[in-house]
């Protein structure tokens, strides 16, 4: 949804669509370690210009063939790869589904292309640009090395860096019980990615 004063979201970032990510794994290798979820979340300006989340798109992953899942991982976020009720799809569907909601995103704001916001955010778009690489998807949405990283943002605004601490300074409510899920870390990350932008604007830090 393109912003409705007289700043765009294109405007705001330079042309590019700013699309918060998580991903859960079955460990930290992006080339050997399992993608077992992915979420995205949307973001849009409202007419003053301030940014909001606007929707969420996630979907369960089932391991590629010869995955690497550590047991310490799934300790983590409580993924069981093989329980049936996860209805997990292919690597290649999950990323098409997440893609190509991001791809009319990008397109309906006339941005040129999705730049990932994440929490630690080298590490969800290590494990994009891995699996896009593996399932040979030519048409990855987001730029290949440039990211906003909420840890960085939140050391710096709020003096916090991990993520349930940075959202409970910045007063976004959090739930440590519901962690690690990927849609619910990434639509956290996706308040506190927006709170650290308005309050910006707000502090006059953008026109």
């Amino acid at each position: 949804m393109e912003g409705r004063g007289n700043l765009t979201i294109s405007e705001r970032f330079r042309g590019f669509l700013p699309v918060v990510v998580d991903v859960e794994t079955g460990g930290f290798n992006a080339q050997t370690d399992a993608l077992l979820e992915i979420a995205a979340v949307t973001l849009f300006l409202d007419g003053d210009g301030m940014l909001y989340p606007d929707e969420l798109f996630c979907q369960q992953v089932a391991p590629f063939e010869g995955a690497n899942i550590e047991p310490a991982a799934l300790e983590v976020n409580g993924i069981d790869p093989l329980d049936p009720e996860r209805r997990a799809i292919a690597e290649s569907e999950a990323l098409k589904a997440v893609f190509q909601p991001i791809r009319a995103a990008v397109r309906d704001n006339s941005c040129s292309r999705a730049i990932m916001v994440a929490h630690n955010a080298h590490f969800d778009l290590g494990f994009v640009n891995a699996a896009t690489t593996r399932c040979n998807i030519k048409r990855n949405p987001f730029h290949p090395f440039s990211c906003f990283d909420t840890v960085t943002l939140s050391g710096l605004a709020y003096g916090q860096t991990v993520l349930s601490k940075a959202c409970g300074v910045a007063g976004v409510e959090f739930s440590n019980s519901s962690a690690h899920s990927a849609s619910y870390d990434a639509m956290k990350t996706a308040e506190l990615f927006c709170g650290i932008v308005n309050r910006w604007r707000r502090l006059g830090g953008w026109k």
